[in-house]
């Protein structure tokens, strides 16, 4: 499997050198900004955004929905580290050598990559992050996956990564986040129930939306009673 995309007719590598040219034809401090940006820039920013993803709905939330919507959140981020476990055997199996090992005229923007390329850590990531919080919230989700979409392309223009390792890490992230969101999120709803109920429930419900909702709680009224007052006339 070592040899997979090597061929420099193969349109995976010639998609790899379209898009790492730009590179070459870039200003030094614009590659310096991408490289940055691929390598921990977007991940940085994925993580703002499920913070406030979390901040959202902990504010706006009803107190059911606020439960389910956060334990969403919290599988999101452990979407991404069970899709890197599932991707350790599956890099071990391909053996693919980063693109820069096998092609000649690649502008690398980072050094000291030695492992496997197949698939790439940052896409599966990125996209099991941005899938697993559009379980959560469709609004941040789909934030998150423009940004996974676009750590993709960073990774392919810094010249660490195949195209195809890229859409392969799309894959996986995506395959995690739905496959196991149903057993997350059963184990996941009564944890964070749990904790909404304790001293800790701000992380679920800010308390500030608590006494609203406790100031506009409709009254529990006994329905009126017909027809039992001592001074009702017999039918």
């Amino acid at each position: 499997m070592a040899g997979l995309a090597s061929d420099g007719s193969n349109p995976d590598v010639g998609l790899l050198y379209d898009i790492n040219g730009l590179a070459k034809s870039a200003p030094t401090w614009f590659d310096r900004v991408m490289e940055f940006v691929g390598e921990y820039g977007i991940m940085l920013a994925m993580v703002l955004v499920v913070l406030w993803c979390w901040w959202s709905v902990r504010r706006r939330g009803s107190a059911e929905d606020s439960v389910a919507a956060v334990a969403g959140i919290v599988w999101a981020p452990l979407a991404a580290g069970v899709a890197l476990l599932v991707n350790v055997p599956i890099r071990g199996f391909v053996e693919r050598p980063r693109p820069f090992v096998d092609h000649q005229g690649l502008d690398v923007l980072v050094a000291g990559k030695t492992d496997y390329s197949f698939v790439s850590d940052h896409a599966t990531m990125a996209m099991a992050i941005g899938v697993g919080l559009f379980v959560a919230n469709r609004g941040f989700g789909l934030a998150a996956i423009g940004l996974a979409l676009a750590e993709g392309f960073c990774r392919v223009y810094m010249g660490v990564h195949y195209p195809t390792d890229v859409v392969g890490g799309f894959a996986l992230g995506t395959a995690v986040a739905l496959l196991f969101a149903p057993v997350a999120l059963a184990l996941l709803t009564p944890l964070t129930s749990a904790v909404a109920r304790s001293r800790a429930g701000w992380l679920v419900r800010s308390r500030k939306a608590s006494a609203w909702a406790e100031r506009h709680e409709p009254l529990d009224l006994p329905e009126p009673r017909l027809g039992t007052g001592d001074n009702d006339l017999a039918a």
